[in-house]
C-alpha cells in the first residue's frame, strides 16, 4: 500500500499501557492528502459491497466513517461507549487486546434488512469488529464488509471476523 499513507501513521510507545505500540492516524488525518488519499482507497473498496450505512467505532472510526458515507452517497451510525447516546441502546462487551470494553447503537439505528459496513480506524484482535457486527446484525442489518486502515495482523484480529469480508490499507 502507499508508502505515503505509511508515512503518516506514528508509532506511539507504551500508549494506553507498558508495552502496547499504539498506531497514532492523527498525523494521517491532518495532512489534506492523505486524508483525501485514504478516503478514497476505502470508498473505493467499500462502494462495490453497497452499503446503506456505515457504521463506526468509536473514536476515530467516526472521522472517516462519516467521510466515506458522504463520499458514498449512504448513511452514518456510531457505535458509542455506554452511556452516550441519549435513546434506547443495544449493547455488546468485548476484550481488547489489553482489558474490556462495551459499545452501544440506538435500538432503531439500522433497519431490517439494511447493509451495513463497519468501520473501525485500527484491526487490532477484532474484539470491537465482531461486536459491532454482532450488534448490527440484532438488529437485522446484513454486514456487507469491515473495513480499516489499519491491521496489526500478529494479534490476529482477521480469526475474529472470518464471516465477514474483511480490508485494511495498511498492515503491521
Amino acid at each position: 500500500m502507499s508508502a505515503t499513507l505509511q508515512a503518516k501513521i506514528r508509532d506511539v510507545p507504551d500508549f494506553p499501557e507498558q508495552g502496547i505500540v499504539f498506531k497514532d492516524i492523527m498525523p494521517l488525518l491532518a495532512d489534506p492528502a492523505a486524508l483525501r488519499e485514504t478516503v478514497d482507497l476505502l470508498a473505493d473498496w467499500i462502494e462495490p459491497r453497497k452499503p446503506d450505512v456505515i457504521l463506526g467505532a468509536e473514536a476515530r472510526g467516526f472521522i472517516l466513517g462519516a467521510a466515506i458515507a458522504y463520499k458514498l452517497g449512504c448513511g452514518f451510525v456510531a457505535a458509542r461507549r455506554p452511556g452516550k447516546l441519549p435513546w434506547k441502546t443495544v449493547s455488546a462487551t468485548y476484550a481488547l487486546e489489553y482489558g474490556e470494553n462495551a459499545l452501544e447503537l440506538h435500538a432503531d439505528a439500522i433497519a431490517q434488512g439494511q447493509r451495513v459496513l463497519v468501520h473501525d480506524d485500527v484491526l487490532a484482535t477484532g474484539g470491537t469488529a465482531a461486536a459491532i457486527c454482532n450488534l448490527a446484525e440484532q438488529l437485522g442489518g446484513e454486514v456487507v464488509g469491515t473495513a480499516f486502515v489499519i491491521e496489526l495482523a500478529f494479534l490476529e484480529g482477521r480469526k475474529q471476523l472470518e464471516q465477514y469480508d474483511v480490508f485494511s490499507l495498511l498492515t503491521y
